[in-house]
């Protein structure tokens, strides 16, 4: 019996162990562990896109079941997670459990209140986006069409799943832009992803994806040919989520409790000081001339056609100097972005994009800065205009924004810290571009202000003959602090006309989702509101309205900022005499990209200070 017994006690002791292993914090991350599994199950072309190549070759499934089983999914996991007390977790599983809890809201919110598989015909049009696999060489060219080939094969699918979820009344803006998008994918599948795999060796792969191409192209432009024949003409002007919705959206994504009136009330005023500091700098300038007449001007000092990508990568080199010699973040890589024009199959919507790895790429681990370039075979007077987009002061503010210390920065210091998984895949909007555009504003303010614009080198005379004087040593350039001359304070005005000039336009945004989703703002009204008060033409305008219907929060790029720059005041008040800039960006970035609330409950010492958002 003896045996026996010890065996007994052995189960009953081995029993106790196993018990006494689940704490809430390993109980917690089983379940973060198993969310993510059935999150990229659902979403597979997102978990390709952060370097989970289990997915490749797999699409959404649109249909009424899965996307029911979906909601259903989401709903059961709000619920698990609410059984885990903050305080019971250690603190570090506390903020990870806030950061799930946030993105699974932000999910629900987009599927019930703002219904998008029913009310947004965009989202099918955008289903099969299968960039990932031309951009990103992470497996064999062969490989990668194979997984196109078997996702386009489901574009049919969807878009018969489109005609079944979608309601019988559609917001018009929506439908506008679906036919556009559907319409735009199916010449990009047409044209521009057969020039990207140009070099496919395997022909029975070419002709399998000649066959799924043909069939995918062909499955959009009937979509958006119904959607102009079934949808149009009965389309609603109605897209506003209302005020309740909108401050719930807030409330469950970005943790902001604040009225969507009490921000608004903000973001007028703040517009009003970034007009006026615009103005300011104008009469710095040209005293004689209104501000956006000397913007205009300042826009004609802009590189050749064919220097873009140089003069864009030399001052990238020197932004990125400017960046460490002034101790304003540690870059943990000497690993630079490469500097190439963007690929045809992405001129249409992008202007200057940063393109980097996911998390969890482990192969095509390369960044990218694109640069849309004027085409060739454009008019001169085109090329002209599409370059002042580029002029030496705005074409450096883009860069902080998307490259030092912005975006990419930001990529670097997330791969270099011990965050979790959830913060790897689970970003804050309002942080991740509140970050990049806090940069632009950080950096002027910390006294970048470039280098005088290149100019054009005479030609010396030959050595040796008559009249000829000795060669002289070129001068050095300036630096960018180089700047008590008058041509130096000219130039740093220049920079911070470029740099408000993208703040106001971030505030209009601000300004106008509040607008049009809670005050029913018209489009019409809100087109004019970007041309009164950033200065727009009327198209761009309009464009920018446009995404204000669909995306509420793009007033994250200012209300991230202004948290931002809130959190720092906080934090320079605390650190006192200790404070270094160089420190709290360090800090801001050391915790994945979490609701910037979540932040001030990590770096701030005084719990009555962390509900303070403005």
């Amino acid at each position: 019996m003896k045996p026996l017994m010890f065996f007994g006690l052995a189960s009953c002791l081995a029993l106790l162990v196993a018990f006494a292993a689940q704490t809430p914090d390993s109980e917690y991350e089983a379940v973060a562990e198993e969310y993510i599994r059935g999150y990229f199950a659902a979403r597979p072309l997102q978990g390709t896109s952060i370097g989970l190549h289990e997915y490749d070759g797999k699409i959404t499934d649109y249909s009424r079941l899965a996307l029911d089983a979906e909601l259903s999914r989401l709903r059961r996991f709000d619920d698990r997670l609410k059984k885990f007390e903050a305080d019971k977790l250690s603190p570090r599983q506390s903020i990870d459990l806030r950061i799930l809890q946030s993105a699974i809201k932000k999910e629900l919110f987009q599927m019930q209140e703002m219904s998008i598989f029913e009310r947004n015909p965009m989202v099918y049009a955008r289903a099969a986006d299968v960039n990932v696999y031309i951009k990103r060489n992470f497996a064999p060219l062969d490989d990668r069409v194979r997984s196109i080939v078997a996702i386009e094969a489901q574009v049919p699918n969807i878009l018969i799943a489109a005609r079944t979820n979608l309601a019988d009344v559609l917001p018009r803006p929506y439908v506008e832009l679906a036919i556009q998008i559907a319409r735009g994918a199916a010449d990009f599948l047409r044209k521009d992803l057969v020039q990207a795999i140009a070099d496919l060796k395997d022909e029975r792969t070419r002709t399998e994806l000649q066959d799924s191409n043909r069939k995918a192209a062909a499955a959009l432009t009937d979509y958006a040919a119904w959607l102009e024949r079934e949808k149009l003409p009965k389309a609603t002007p109605e897209f506003a989520l209302g005020p309740e919705k909108f401050q719930r959206f807030l409330a469950d994504t970005e943790l902001v409790n604040l009225a969507p009136e009490q921000i608004l009330e903000i973001g007028l005023a703040q517009l009003k000081q970034e007009q006026a500091a615009f103005a300011e700098a104008a009469k710095k300038i040209d005293p004689d001339k209104p501000a956006p007449e000397v913007f205009k001007q300042i826009q004609s000092e802009h590189p050749k056609a064919d220097n873009l990508l140089n003069d864009i990568g030399r001052d990238l080199d020197q932004i990125r100097k400017f960046v460490v010699s002034h101790h304003l973040v540690t870059i943990p890589s000497e690993v630079r972005p490469r500097v190439k024009e963007t690929p045809q199959y992405r001129r249409a919507t992008s202007f200057a994009s940063m393109d980097t790895p996911g998390p969890f790429e482990r192969r095509a681990t390369e960044a990218y800065y694109y640069v849309t370039p004027a085409e060739k075979d454009w008019p001169e007077p085109q090329k002209e205009q599409w370059l002042t987009a580029f002029n030496y002061y705005t074409a450096d503010v883009v860069s902080i924004h998307e490259v030092y210390p912005g975006h990419y920065v930001q990529f670097q210091r997330l791969n270099a810290s011990p965050a979790s998984k959830v913060e790897k895949i689970f970003g804050s909007y309002a942080f991740i571009e509140g970050w990049a555009h806090y940069c632009e504003k950080m950096m002027v303010d910390q006294g970048y202000a470039g280098a005088p614009p290149p100019t054009p080198t005479p030609t010396p005379k030959p050595s040796g003959t008559a009249g000829s004087s000795p060669a002289k040593a070129p001068k050095p350039k300036p630096t960018p602090q180089a700047t008590a001359t008058p041509d130096g304070e000219k130039r740093v005005a220049k920079y911070r006309m470029a740099q408000e000039d993208e703040a106001m336009l971030r505030l209009c945004r601000l300004c106008v989702a509040i607008k049009m989703h809670t005050q029913n703002m018209t489009i019409d009204e809100a087109t004019k509101f970007f041309q009164d008060n950033c200065y727009y033409e009327e198209k761009p305008a309009r464009q920018e309205a446009m995404r204000g219907t669909f995306d509420p929060g793009y007033l994250n790029y200012t209300l991230g900022k202004l948290q931002i720059l809130k959190l720092r005041d906080d934090y320079k008040a605390q650190e006192g005499a200790n404070f270094s800039i160089q420190k709290f960006h360090n800090e801001l970035l050391n915790h994945g990209m979490p609701p910037i609330r979540l932040l001030r409950e990590i770096m701030l010492k005084d719990k009555s200070k962390w509900d303070a958002v403005l």
